[in-house]
């Protein structure tokens, strides 16, 4: 089950909407096939894994990081595909809470004569599809908050100087985590300040990550890298109820796609934002600021985990915060996380929290 949770992992940011599984075949003690969900979805990973173990599936194991699906969609069930298939036992860490699934898929396995074991190592698969999860019963994507900051907490000098605060291999670090999730989303501040491109670069990766600019007057630069791209790597552009039509107009002729969002005191609303974007389609955002779109988020708890990198330099109560006004009047009502672990990435300090079971 390690092994499919593995395997699943392989999929992140390349599979969505569907949940990115893995699966591996077991006959007499040895492995006969491997899968995990291929991009765009399908094939989902029991297809795989069968179609490389052939005739040796039959009487096998499979393990499979999630409930084998028991709907027909653009592919029959894999419930089916593994029945079929005449595998003598299926072990999977979680149901699937897909109303579509919902334990139908065990119970066709179990009607069919094959036994069925659950609840392996269910908190890691918890983990690992927790955007699919959230997508499903929240209507929401996860949300990886990211900040890169100096000692003191700021993210640029008062001149708006940032580039760079931490080093390559903590830049390096960030394309990683770039590749393992659906999109990428700034705010337009953000946008505007840094010209961003938003994309994994230098780690031979072909799949890029959706770029999610939040502008709620969609006043983002026609000329920025955003923009120049956007007919080859996909720009969705969240932006207030009544946009400018010659804006709109502008960036629709450049390929972006315009999402209308909702206001919450002139601001674009967070809780809404999300909505919009698990409607999309997505499932894992990884959003890198700035400090008024990772303020908005935390005040909403709408961040699932944190991932900060602390530099070892100061920069003094002049230079720009990582977040936003928070109105926090008390430690009581302010945004806690759990520490998950801490590790040197170069010279920075890569730590990463994640929401609070207290």
């Amino acid at each position: 089950m390690a092994l499919a949770l593995s395997l699943g992992q392989r999929g992140q940011g390349t599979c969505w909407p569907n949940p990115s599984v893995g699966c591996v075949l077991v006959r007499n003690g040895r492995i006969v096939g491997r899968g995990w969900t291929q991009p765009g979805g399908r094939p989902h990973a029991e297809t795989e894994a069968l179609t490389q173990a052939g005739s040796a599936a039959h009487g096998a194991t499979a393990y499979v990081s999630l409930e084998p699906c028991a709907h027909h969609g653009k592919t029959p069930p894999c419930a089916e595909a593994l029945i079929a298939a005449g595998v003598s036992r299926v072990v999977a860490a979680i149901e699937d809470s897909d109303p579509r699934v919902a334990g139908q898929g065990f119970a066709m396995l179990r009607d069919a004569g094959i036994e069925v074991m659950t609840g392996v190592l269910t908190d890691q698969a918890e983990r690992e599809l927790a955007g699919f999860f959230l997508k499903t019963e929240q209507g929401r994507p996860f949300v990886t908050l990211k900040l890169a900051s100096s000692f003191d907490g700021r993210i640029a000098t008062a001149t708006g100087h940032s580039q760079w605060i931490t080093g390559p291999r903590a830049r390096r670090a960030v394309h990683a985590m770039r590749a393992r999730h659906d999109a990428v989303m700034v705010g337009a501040g953000t946008a505007r300040a840094d010209d961003p491109s938003l994309t994994v670069r230098d780690l031979g990766i072909e799949h890029q990550p959706v770029r999610v600019v939040v502008s709620r007057h969609m006043d983002l630069p026609l000329m920025g890298q955003l923009a120049r791209t956007a007919s080859e790597t996909p720009v969705w552009l969240c932006h207030g109820p009544h946009p400018d039509v010659e804006r709109a107009r502008a960036w629709e002729g450049l390929g972006a796609r315009l999402i209308p969002c909702a206001l919450q005191e002139h601001h674009i609303d967070a809780a809404d934002l999300l909505q919009q974007l698990g409607h999309a389609g997505l499932t894992r955002v990884f959003c890198e600021g700035g400090a008024a779109l990772a303020a908005s988020l935390l005040a909403e708890d709408l961040v699932d985990e944190l991932v900060g990198f602390t530099a070892g330099l100061t920069i003094g109560a002049e230079g720009l915060s990582a977040v936003g006004t928070l109105g926090l009047e008390s430690l009581d009502f302010a945004p806690r996380f759990d520490l998950i672990g801490t590790r040197a990435v170069g010279d920075d300090i890569l730590h990463r929290w994640g929401r609070s079971t207290r």
